[in-house]
This record gives structure tokens, sequence and C-alpha cells, in this order.
């Protein structure tokens, strides 16, 4: 147990000090291609945080492990929303893109209910991972064309003016890192669940979702602290578009998958809510005459609570 206690020590400062080159190397990519921060966000650094779920929906697939992959999926967009995003407001407010507020958002929404009606009959068939697979051919068509607009609503920040090789360097090394330490603290936080007794269900939604979402709070946090917050919302709007539409899918591609009741009248509800309110809050700061939606310290805090509740509601269950 305390060998796995110092792996996870080890690993979150190689996380912290990984998510600050690969913002660094990110920023600089996207300011040399003519990008926004909140493009970058939604492709390059949303892609790179969700490997370690791509990876683990993989394997747990193969292993006939599926639930643990749907435990990944939902844990890990209600900690995107509710852990990262709220701790990243507390460091900074985020100011909105119109498009962010009335199409990214909205959508993200709407492909949570769709997912929610899929998984109703509890179980994850063939046809509904096509579906799942569907949505996000379509996800992509709108990220083509976030790159053909610029951001107006988004101010512009300072960026590192790194050299092109040193940009990617930085970008690739950061990324590569990323996911090294994140896999590593999965790896050892998910022995010392076992050596509790925990569900491979709870794991997925606990340990391995908190573990694989470490890399968009590092990330995000780092995107605060430097003054392009912004590029956080596109980060976790992309990489819970991929949890849900991608990490999801995959376990039913290889065949039907039976699910708990709890999939979905506890942690469905909570990924729809913890999106909702997102949503809501984003619109209920919009301001017309401006021309841009600002999230604050107390959408933040919000967010943090309805994670905290999850967890209450997830552990008091018999």
């Amino acid at each position: 147990m305390l060998w796995y206690s110092t792996v996870i020590a080890v690993g979150l400062v190689a996380l912290v000090w990984s998510a600050d080159r690969f913002v660094d190397g990110a920023s600089a990519i996207a300011k040399r291609a003519g990008l926004t921060p909140m493009l970058i966000g939604l492709t390059i650094v949303s892609v790179g945080t969700s490997a370690p779920e791509i990876l683990i929906s993989i394997m747990s697939a193969l292993a006939d492990s599926g639930e643990l992959a749907v435990g990944n999926a939902l844990g890990s967009n209600i900690a995107n929303v509710g852990l990262v995003l709220g701790v990243t407001l507390l460091f900074s407010s985020i100011r909105l893109g119109r498009d962010t507020i009335w199409i990214d958002l909205p959508l993200l929404v709407l492909v949570v209910l769709v997912t929610w009606f899929l998984l109703y009959d509890l179980e994850l068939s063939r046809s509904d991972s096509f579906v799942l697979l569907g949505m996000l051919a379509l996800f992509f068509v709108r990220v083509g064309q976030h790159a053909r607009q610029t951001d107006d609503g988004i101010e512009a920040r300072e960026i590192p003016t790194l050299t092109l090789p040193l940009a990617w360097l930085s970008f690739i090394g950061g990324l590569i890192l990323l996911i090294a330490s994140s896999r590593l603290l999965v790896w050892a936080a998910t022995h010392i669940a076992t050596a509790l007794g925990v569900s491979e269900l709870v794991i997925g939604l606990t340990i391995v979702a908190v573990g694989t979402s470490l890399p968009e709070l590092a990330a995000s946090v780092m995107s605060a602290l430097k003054g392009h917050a912004d590029m956080a919302v596109g980060a976790i709007v992309g990489s819970n578009m991929f949890n849900i539409l991608l990490v999801l899918a995959i376990p039913g591609l290889w065949d039907s998958l039976s699910l708990q009741s709890a999939v979905v009248s506890r942690d469905m509800v909570a990924v729809f809510l913890t999106t909702l309110v997102l949503a809501l809050a984003a619109l209920w700061r919009w301001n017309g005459a401006s021309g841009s939606g600002t999230l604050g310290r107390g959408t933040g805090l919000l967010l943090l609570s309805l994670y905290i509740a999850y967890y209450g509601w997830l552990f008091s269950a018999p």
C-alpha cells in the first residue's frame, strides 16, 4: 500500500510539470497555425487528454470488463465538469464566445440526452455504439466549422513564443508524459481500490475516472494560471464528447453489454445535471451588449458542490 501511495505522489508531480509543457506547446502551435485557443482545446487538447480513457476502454473491452469502460466514460464526464472546470474557475473566470454558448454547450446537452435514451433499456448494443459513432462524425463537422471561424468573443491572450520544432517537442513530450503519468496514477490507485474490495463499476466511476481526468485538470489549471483559461472549456467540451461518443461506444462494438440500473438512474442523471448546469450558467451570464458570457467563481463552487454531492450519492447506495 505504501509503494502504491508513493507512485501516486510521484505521478502527481510529473503530471503538473508535463501539463505546463503541454499547454506551452499547444498554445504556441495554435498561434503559429492561426488557430484560436478554443479550437486547439476542442481538437488537440481534448483528443490528447482523452487518450487514457480510450486506451482503458479498448483494454476493458478486450478483457471482458466493459463495466469498467462505462464507468470510466461517465465518471470522467462528471469529473471534467464538476472537478476540472469547477477547480479551474476558482483560479480564473472564463469568457465564452457566442458559438460556445449557443451551439457547443447545447450540442453537448443533446448528446447526453440521446445517450441516456440509448442506455435506458440497460443495454449497450452494437447498434447503440454505431449511433454514438455517427454523432461523433457530426461533432467533427462542428469542429471543422470552428476551424473556419475566428472566436471574436475570446480576448487575445499572451501565448509563448517558441520555434516550431521546440513547440512540437514541448507539446508531444508533455502529452506523452501526461498520458504516462496519468496511467501510472490509475494503475496504483486501482490496486489500492481492488485491495479494499471496491466493485469494478465503482472503480471506473471514481479512481479510474478521476485518474484519467487528471490531465484535463492539470492542463486546465495551468491554462488558467497562464491567462488563457478559455482553452479549458474547449478541452472539456471536446473531451466529454469523445468520452461519450467514442470511449463509451467501444465496449458495445465487441458485444452487447448489460448495464446495472444505477448507470441510468444515478450516473447518467449526474452527467446530465452537471452538463445542464454548465450550459444554463453560461446562458445566465450571457451579455448581449458585450458579446460574451462569463463563468466565474460562483459557477465553479456550484459545479464542485454537485461533484461532491454525486460522490455522497454514490457511496451512500447499499
